[in-house]
């Protein structure tokens, strides 16, 4: 293991990297991970991005934006679980805490089913380095006691909406008790922060197969989605001599819909079962990190 260099984002964090040699569990090189975004806006709120490429007037509201995203919650979601349950899948699905007011009863069947539920900020236009370090504490302590109330289990990892932490996110996620947080890119697999209120593992969100990317930004099928996850995979297995992680990431209203849940679903089945991959939620990867590091 490599330690002591300082983070580039988390204010006073040291970081301890884990070394070329580490494996996963099984002697395995390669993680996968099946994420689940399940996000909404508050009323009054629109999503940066929609269906729709035709620019509006300035100014004006986009309805559209606001219906597309919906769907996620109307129906999205619960195509999603569906395909996870019939495949014996447990996922890590990040939710937004003010699903505790409008779904409590979706949030409380996620952990019912075993997937681990990460916060994810109260909605997604909470993004914590807009706010100021009283806000973002605010922000963790209100999600974090609104999911765990409605789902009865209290999320243990975090991601911010756009993966984009404050300088102080770190140090208040682990005041608020904390095991790990995915708002870091600069690694192939996990590490250790280090602050004075103590240690967190930060787990890499892979945007390599993310469908909101995939679909909303290059306009690529479901299909080239599941032979991009096959081509990443099949050179991960082959071509790569170090431990790696592969993050498979489907939200709500984006690939909820019928084609994007076959690609999940035809994803999963070629993963499962597997003896050379290890496949895990974000809070076992963590655990993994943790007896590795400490």
């Amino acid at each position: 293991m490599a330690g002591g260099d300082k983070d580039p984002v988390a204010r006073g964090a040291r970081v301890t990297r884990l070394g070329r040699d580490f494996r996963w569990p099984g002697g395995r090189h390669v993680a996968v991970v099946f994420n689940v975004a399940y996000e909404t806006w508050p009323d009054g709120k629109a999503p940066g991005i929609g269906p729709m490429g035709n620019p509006l007037p300035g100014g004006a509201f986009d309805t559209n934006a606001v219906s597309w995203a919906t769907y996620g919650q109307v129906r999205g979601i619960e195509r999603i679980l569906r395909v996870l349950d019939a495949l014996k899948l447990s996922a890590s699905v990040m939710a937004n805490g003010i699903f505790a007011e409008r779904t409590p009863a979706i949030l409380k069947r996620i952990v019912d089913a075993g997937h681990e539920l990460v916060s994810h900020s109260y909605s997604q236009d909470i993004v914590p380095a807009t706010l100021t370090p009283e806000q973002v504490k605010a922000d963790i302590v209100k999600t974090t006691d609104a999911l765990a109330s409605a789902s009865g289990a209290r999320p243990r990892g975090w991601i911010s909406p756009r993966g984009t932490p404050s300088p102080d996110s770190a140090r208040f996620l682990i005041e608020a008790g904390y095991m790990w947080q995915g708002d870091v890119f600069d690694d192939d697999r996990p590490y250790l922060q280090t602050l004075d209120q103590g240690r967190l593992v930060a787990i890499p969100l892979v945007m390599d197969i993310n469908d909101l990317p995939h679909a909303m930004r290059f306009g690529r099928s479901p299909r080239q989605y599941v032979e991009m996850f096959d081509d990443l995979l099949g050179h991960a297995l082959v071509g790569e001599s170090e431990a790696l992680m592969i993050d498979v990431t489907v939200h709500g209203h984006v690939f909820g819909h019928p084609a994007g849940a076959w690609a999940l679903e035809t994803i999963g089945r070629k993963v499962k079962g597997r003896d050379d991959v290890y496949v895990a939620r974000k809070d076992e990867i963590a655990q993994v990190v943790l007896q590795a590091l400490i």
